[in-house]
């Protein structure tokens, strides 16, 4: 594989940064609103509202009920519903590791960035959509060469944060079937960004079937295996995700 790596990066040791995300990343998996607590989203009627002291009377105190919210796909108007988060859930207990790919300083990537002027929407489908789509806000553009082959590639405004949700050969094989997400990393000069792939990681549906994650876009599919990042969760005595 021949590309360009980010320029050195100011820190000492980024494998041992890299470690510590992969800890960070099963606290956050088995807190009790991570991915794997969620064993309900209710939505409801067209019009109504959610009632969160409602939802909450008589849960158990490992039940933790949120809002949501969404766009209907047929209307356009809002659609409301809960969320509910089991710390106890079956997910976590028989939750053991998600395999990682060993770290790889040759998928650290400086990229361009080209902001686009405006609020630009790019349409992603959805899982559970059923081929429909979302228009997602894609604030400008990322270009970058990989193994001698262009790319430009889309990744959404996540409240405030690029994210780039990517695929490529690995998927539905060492890697979640669907692609994987991975967060851009923004650098002081404004036209340059830097993807970690080494940070790639299963998208919260790879934890719980509660989730409406979206699929990578045609631009966003790579041509060669992206051997670095989370792998697939792994769980305890033949316990299967719903995803």
């Amino acid at each position: 594989m021949s590309h360009t790596a980010a320029p050195d990066q100011p820190t000492a040791d980024p494998a041992g940064e890299w470690r510590e995300w992969c800890a960070e990343r099963r606290r956050s998996l088995t807190a009790p609103t991570g991915n794997l607590a969620l064993v309900e989203t209710r939505w409801l009627p067209a019009g109504e509202r959610s009632d969160l002291d409602a939802a909450r009377a008589g849960q158990p105190e490992h039940v933790t009920v949120t809002p949501v919210e969404r766009t209907d796909l047929v209307t356009g108007e809002p659609e409301y519903g809960l969320r509910f988060w089991d710390a106890r859930s079956p997910a976590i207990q028989h939750f053991e590791r998600t395999d990682v790919f060993p770290y790889d300083p040759a998928w650290v990537l400086e990229a361009a960035y080209t902001p686009v002027p405006g609020a630009r929407k790019v349409a992603f489908e959805h899982i559970r959509d059923n081929g429909g789509s979302r228009d997602l806000v894609v604030p400008g553009d990322i270009t970058l060469t990989v193994d001698g082959r262009a790319y430009t590639l889309s990744a959404f405004d996540d409240d405030g944060t690029l994210l780039l949700v990517f695929g490529d050969p690995t998927n539905g094989d060492s890697t979640y079937g669907a692609g994987r997400f991975l967060f851009v990393q923004r650098t002081p000069d404004d036209g340059r960004v830097v993807l970690d792939f080494n940070r790639a990681f299963v998208p919260p549906c790879g934890f719980s079937d509660q989730y409406n994650c979206p699929v990578p876009p045609r631009q966003n599919r790579f041509h060669l295996p992206v051997e670095a990042g989370e792998k697939l969760p792994v769980f305890r005595d033949g316990f299967i995700a719903q995803h």
